[in-house]
């Protein structure tokens, strides 16, 4: 069972998920910061540029969104020419076109977008050109992945796509398609507003962070959700009245005197998930950190003395660090290249059950990650998308003393 406890203030929510008593993720959106990440919008291209593939396109950011060629083709790779074209074949300065934020504005980088349009529902993410089907990989059972193919092959029309999501899994035909119709009407809404707004215009936006956890992250049958403040409770009741109507969730407002996230024990592992130098069970530690290019993780024993066989005290802590790694990359929210540096193992085995434990605790992560493997130097590669900013970085800056440097 997971417990989601959500904080409201006046300007700002602030999510913790806690699975089996641990903090696995966390999330926080000031009202007035509210991601652009999903959001539909009608915009101008202002620049091609032939040398670089891509297009700039002006959607009423501060910053021109960034449009790649392979955003513009086909989404479906067999319906894509060959010989890819030049972005000046597809698109002109001035054409109008809609596009959907794929990737957060960050730091001088406007907004990248694309034409490969998607809309995620409780049951399936709804893809209108995309002409395909497919199921989430975390559903292994084959006989269950056939039925939801089959199910989606049978209910799309057109050049539709669908990718049934990990909660499908045997759900009736019925909850299926009254997701998919939901996410269709949504759809034409959203064409209805682009034929008759003048660009850059805001057609459409993803919902709110209390939405989109229990929309993702929280099942109205087995989880528990706890909220500080009772309007937000009865928004959270309509959404999920909406979302799976018949079903009652377990939920509360919370009344007691001490801060929520205090009173659930997310404040103390707030502090300890974001520190640079985390502890592992065994008396090992971990060391974190991030550049602008990747994030590079180390591993150390340190007081965990083990047994009498060296080989396997070092297997042990790298046992121990690959789970508490695949937690703290999830409840960090860290994207793009992440490099371990676990301690040397002698066995192949022992590297084998290494990689075994990271991609069985990743496989509990809603954000796409990819273990690489082993490099030459014995460094463990990974990768996970990034889309948002990270949930600690607007409450976070930058030391003036060290400039972040961390040494005087």
């Amino acid at each position: 069972m997971k417990q989601m406890i959500v904080h409201c203030e006046p300007d700002t929510i602030q999510m913790a998920l806690i699975e089996d008593g641990r903090l696995v993720e966390y999330a926080a959106e000031r009202g007035r910061e509210q991601s652009v990440v999903g959001s539909f919008y009608k915009g101008r291209v202002v620049n091609v540029l032939p040398g670089m593939q891509a297009a700039f396109v002006d959607i009423g950011l501060k910053k021109n969104a960034f449009l790649y060629v392979d955003d513009v083709l086909h989404p479906h790779l067999e319906k894509q020419p060959k010989n890819k074209p030049s972005i000046a074949e597809l698109l002109s300065v001035g054409q109008e076109l809609v596009v959907q934020v794929m990737k957060e504005p960050r730091g001088g980088k406007g907004a990248r977008v694309t034409t490969h349009f998607s809309l995620p529902g409780r049951c399936m993410v709804f893809m209108p050109k995309s002409d395909y089907v497919a199921v989430s990989k975390k559903i292994q059972r084959e006989a269950e992945r056939m039925r939801l193919k089959m199910i989606g092959e049978r209910l799309r029309s057109g050049e539709e796509g669908i990718i049934m999501r990990t909660v499908s899994e045997d759900e009736p035909v019925e909850s299926v398609a009254g997701d998919l119709e939901m996410l269709r009407m949504e759809w034409e809404r959203i064409m209805e507003r682009a034929h008759t707004s003048e660009s850059p215009d805001l057609l459409h936006r993803d919902l709110g962070i209390l939405q989109r956890f229990l929309r993702d992250a929280f099942d109205p049958l087995n989880d528990e959700l706890i909220i500080d403040r009772e309007r937000d409770a009865k928004e959270a009741e309509c959404y999920l009245s909406d979302l799976v109507p018949g079903v009652k969730p377990q939920m509360r407002v919370y009344e007691g005197k001490n801060h929520i996230f205090q009173a659930y024990g997310v404040e103390e592992q707030l502090k300890s998930g974001f520190s640079r130098q985390i502890s592992l069970p065994g008396g090992g530690t971990i060391v974190i950190d991030q550049t602008e290019a990747l994030t590079v993780i180390d591993v150390n024993t340190a007081k965990y003395i083990g047994g009498d066989n060296f080989e396997d005290t070092v297997t042990r802590t790298n046992l121990h660090a690959a789970r508490e790694i695949a937690r703290i990359i999830r409840l960090r929210d860290i994207g793009g290249i992440i490099i371990v540096d676990f301690i040397d193992m002698e066995e192949e085995e022992h590297r084998h059950e290494v990689i075994a434990a990271m991609e069985a605790g990743i496989r509990k992560d809603r954000t796409k990650s990819f273990v690489v493997g082993w490099t030459k130097l014995g460094l463990l590669e990974m990768t996970r998308k990034k889309a948002r900013e990270s949930s600690a970085a607007p409450y976070s800056r930058t030391c003036t003393s060290c400039g972040g440097t961390g040494i005087m």
